[in-house]
């Protein structure tokens, strides 16, 4: 009896990072690093500790101790648009670096809407420890006092109130449009994404300083919602400015003025050249695959993870990393091509 009371005592042991050390073949030094700060330990490294301390259901200590002083356990993710195949990424880092952590994610859709978010926020005020605000469609005073009140971090929506993952999509615009360029574009569109979307002003931003830069002609047309269904009406729009080439804003827009044109006989690259965002899953089963910007979207969400659970550690809050920049790089299909002689397909 006494040799299986201890088995049963062993069995139940809560696990350690030294448990976890141990079968990965690591340092317990690493083992710390990975869970907490895993952009400095090496991918396949993390991913082994990651799955190991899932499979040993180890708690953090830190969350131990949380227990006791009223925390959780619970960290929201919002986003405006869960059917969006973009924060399908954000969504796995985010959860996949909690779930490391001994954290649940609870998933929020704020519908595109301000209200809801506000309301969201307001309702997890004292169900979460923490908020990861994904695109937030927020104003600046919004978001001020919203961090003020909880610890959360922002992902592609820049405050100084807050800790801040940005996806440097504005570089990639440059990309872009200098790859246009040495198609011989030299009138090219971009379709906006919603007035309240931060991004798209910083896009349209860069493009606009970009194309003076090189003499090319931008004009812009929108705002559009975010979603292929807006894609028809864009295209429509696009065709009228006389533009050979058109810069998305996001991949499903891109993927909707594919299926206009296709409908109108505008040929895609011969009459029209077209660059979407985020380079989704099936941006290249497009018919042409689709040009497109790509970034470590998942990187995104893990990273944010790290600087709001810094956050919650007594022990680094004063050291919270601000901002995080994720790279970006255009990745050429053939939905972009030679400009056409002359914009015939205008008016």
């Amino acid at each position: 009896m006494t040799e299986s009371s201890g088995a049963i005592e062993a069995s139940e042991r809560m696990p350690t990072i030294r448990d976890i050390a141990e079968r990965a073949g690591v340092a317990t030094s690493t083992v710390s690093r990975a869970l907490s700060n895993p952009q400095r330990v090496n991918a396949r490294t993390r991913e082994r500790i990651e799955k190991i301390a899932a499979e040993l259901h180890y708690v953090p200590s830190s969350q131990a101790r949380g227990l006791s002083s009223g925390r959780t356990g619970i960290i929201a993710v919002l986003v405006p648009d869960v059917t969006n195949p973009f924060y399908f990424d954000i969504i796995r880092g985010t959860q996949n670096q909690l779930k490391a952590a001994g954290y649940t994610q609870l998933l929020v859709d704020t519908e595109e809407a301000t209200d809801v978010e506000l309301d969201a926020l307001r309702k997890l005020r004292r169900t979460a420890d923490g908020i990861i605000l994904a695109a937030s469609r927020l104003t600046d005073v919004q978001l001020t006092e919203a961090a003020r009140l909880q610890p959360l971090v922002t992902i592609n929506r820049a405050t100084a109130d807050a800790p801040t993952v940005l996806i440097d999509t504005p570089s990639a615009m440059v990309q872009a449009l200098e790859h246009l360029a040495s198609l011989g574009h030299t009138r090219v569109t971009y379709v906006g994404g919603p007035t309240s979307s931060w991004s798209t002003h910083r896009r349209w931003k860069a493009i606009e300083e970009a194309a003076a830069r090189r003499g090319m002609t931008a004009t812009r047309v929108g705002p559009y919602s975010p979603k292929t269904s807006s894609g028809a009406a864009a295209a429509d729009a696009a065709l009228r400015t006389g533009a050979t080439a058109v810069i998305a804003f996001n991949d499903l827009i891109a993927i909707g003025m594919l299926q206009r044109f296709r409908e109108r006989g505008v040929r895609v690259p011969e009459d029209m050249s077209i660059v979407g965002c985020d380079n989704i899953f099936g941006a290249d089963f497009c018919n042409p695959p689709l040009t497109t910007i790509a970034s470590p979207i998942e990187q995104a969400g893990r990273t944010a993870v790290s600087m709001l659970l810094a956050q919650l550690d007594p022990l680094h809050a004063a050291t919270v990393r601000r901002l995080a920049v994720m790279p970006t790089h255009l990745e050429v299909r053939a939905s972009t091509g030679q400009a056409p002689a002359r914009a015939e397909h205008a008016g």
